[in-house]
């Protein structure tokens, strides 16, 4: 690759740069250092290297986890460069102090995408949360940022990053999984979902059940065996065999302790069957009502045997789908706003993995790996940095708001109609699952109309939101920062591409909203409104009809929806389309209940302490 551009002014700490990786930086503002990190940007647990990589690796032959999903891997845009700023800590999460001084540099420096997989399991008010500050400071300074909605679903409102001028990334599957079969004596096979590159070559050996094999003499009982928990298994019983355990939760090093041969997990809670886990023994995940036919077969047989055939991939004609593991709306510090804002690939991704990382995170685990397969939201937010990085280039001069916009609203007729739109029936929550729908790379360089917005219209909206000039200018560090003349209000004008309608229990539908699209596409176009709407919910659009005869060009129209008093209601989708025949501008629009104290469109609703991290905040690395 040529030099950096003339513009970088970033620097390489206690490593060597080269023309791929322009930047690398870390930040230790507390001075802790576990024994199992590098004083300097290196990654030491993988995540670093696996997003970095999805974004902007570069094209490789061959890859693979040790011969799974085997292929040509590349990252999405691999002519880009790659600048590092390492905030999280194995073990210590992220301060508040070190991702602030991180968006500092990297704005200084020069980048033009930042890709953020990393959040809180608890949202905060905007100027208590690090990584709003310092997206709303890049935004300021024309830099997207793209971050991940986190890993809390498919619980409802646990999305967190939902900053507006943020774009949120959910995880959604790709037409891949992998596969790793069961197979009992008595000729059952089960298929299960791991990534297992253990070759036991058809071999079987005896199977017990964890919950029958408990290390008493150690402490534990039947539940802490039967979840295959370190040193709660007797290794006597276990030696050179298969166990059946039933936990969704760790990496059954427990096995691994007590010299046990594999482990066959049966997953108690159906919906999380969709994840690959990679362990540090031969293993498979199967689901609850195959793990309980293979505990009959177990208890009800002499001598049971059984084995674990290496993973394959297998083609998933469902996808796509939201993961289940991917966080969901709705918005709890702003109902009006929707988020997650897309989603993209984050289920079973393949891309570089750190050497001196163990691939399943077990440490008996020595394999090293050049590849791994995990999942997400960590995973799919550089799946979307990339697109947006894509159109960056393309577009140098266009806002992060504009960027954003191309993102969510784009389906382009002539390359496929709707590409972008997930089927709701495969995702019962809905928008609040994936947003404004999957994201589809080809089409988002020619959007045809972009819903722009500014800092200032971000400061309505924050003053709306009921923000006062001290908090807000905790935000935008801006002395000048006012809300004088501002009303608190909901958030319909804020120029957003999604529309979102909160209605508090026993009260009707009614909320006009304001938009206005630019035109960035033909001089001379006319789009043309569609709704679809559900029949209880009325849809207003006026004007129908917006003509453009420049580049530039800005139109503005208003939706108004009304409808009956509702109570209880699932959330209702539907959709605004604006189409000239070339270009599909599509936005979502939600109606949906909410009880007065469930959520609140003030920023100050009280928000508990959170588990360990700096300033009481968990940020975590969502993966």
């Amino acid at each position: 690759m040529s030099p950096p551009p003339a513009k970088w002014k970033g620097k390489c700490h206690n490593i060597t740069c080269n023309n791929k990786i322009i930047g690398a930086r870390y930040y230790n503002s507390e001075g802790l250092y576990p024994t199992t990190e590098f004083k300097s940007p290196r990654d030491a647990i993988g995540h670093g290297t696996h997003t970095s990589s999805t974004a902007a690796g570069r094209e490789v032959d061959g890859a693979s986890f040790l011969g799974l999903a085997k292929g040509t891997a590349t990252g999405g845009v691999p002519n880009a460069r790659i600048a590092v700023y390492k905030v999280c800590w194995d073990m210590l999460g992220c301060s508040n102090a070190d991702i602030l001084a991180a968006f500092d540099d990297a704005i200084a420096d020069g980048v033009d995408i930042l890709s953020m997989s990393l959040g809180s399991d608890d949202p905060q008010p905007f100027f208590d949360d690090a990584l709003a500050i310092g997206a709303f400071h890049a935004m300021k300074r024309g830099v997207l940022s793209s971050a991940s909605a986190g890993n809390s679903g498919p619980s409802p409102a646990t999305a967190s990053n939902l900053a507006p001028w943020m774009l949120t990334v959910a995880a959604s599957s790709m037409d891949r999984k992998f596969i790793s079969q069961v197979v009992l004596g008595n000729g059952e096979i089960y298929p299960g979902i791991a990534v297992n590159s253990f070759k036991l070559n058809g071999t079987s050996f005896p199977l017990v059940w964890a919950g029958d094999v408990a290390n008493y003499s150690g402490g534990n009982g039947l539940l802490n065996a039967k979840n295959c928990l370190p040193g709660s298994l007797n290794s006597n019983k276990i030696a050179g065999k298969i166990v059946l355990c039933n936990s969704v939760l760790g990496d059954y090093t427990g096995v691994v302790m007590a010299n046990g041969l594999g482990a066959i997990v049966s997953f108690p809670i159906p919906f999380l069957i969709d994840i690959a886990l990679s362990y540090p023994l031969p293993a498979t995940q199967v689901k609850t009502g195959d793990g309980d036919a293979i505990l009959e077969y177990i208890r009800t047989t002499e001598n049971p045997i059984g084995t674990i055939l290496v993973g394959e991939t297998w083609k998933d004609i469902m996808a796509p789908y939201v993961a289940s593991f991917s966080s969901r709306g709705p918005n709890r510090l702003n109902p009006e706003i929707l988020k997650p804002d897309i989603t993209a690939p984050g289920l079973d991704i393949l891309a570089a993995w750190s050497p001196v990382a163990s691939p399943s995170g077990s440490p008996f685990d020595t394999r090293k790996v050049k590849f791994n397969v995990i999942s997400g939201t960590s995973m799919s937010c550089p799946h979307a940095s990339a697109v947006a990085a894509y159109v960056k280039a393309l577009h140098p001069n266009w806002s992060p708001a504009a960027i954003k916009s191309a993102i969510m609203t784009t389906d382009i007729v002539s390359i496929c109609v709707l590409a972008n739109v997930m089927d709701p029936r495969k995702n019962d929550d809905h928008e609040f699952a994936y947003g404004a729908g999957h994201i589809n790379p080809l089409a988002v360089t020619n959007p045809g109309l972009v819903y722009n917005a500014s800092e200032a219209d971000y400061i309505h909206f924050l003053c709306k939101q009921g923000y006062n000039t001290s908090t807000l200018k905790q935000i935008t560090g801006e002395s000048n920062a006012s809300c004088d003349g501002v009303v608190p209000g909901r958030a319909w004008d804020l120029n957003y591409p999604t529309f979102g309608v909160a209605v508090e229990d026993g009260q009707s539908v009614n909320a006009t909203f304001t938009r206005t699209v630019t035109n960035v596409a033909s001089t001379n176009s006319t789009y043309r409104v569609t709704v679809q709407m559900s029949s209880s919910v009325n849809v207003e659009v006026h004007p129908k009809k917006l003509s453009f005869s420049t580049v530039g060009e800005k139109k503005t129209f208003t939706v108004k929806v009304s409808g009956p008093k509702m109570v209880e209601q699932p959330i209702q989708s539907g959709t605004i389309v604006w189409k000239d025949g070339v270009h599909v501008v599509r936005s979502p629009l939600v109606v949906y209940t909410i009880t007065t104290n469930s959520m609140t469109t003030s920023p100050f609703r009280p928000t508990e302490r959170i588990r360990f991290g700096a300033n009481s905040i968990n940020w975590n690395m969502h993966f």
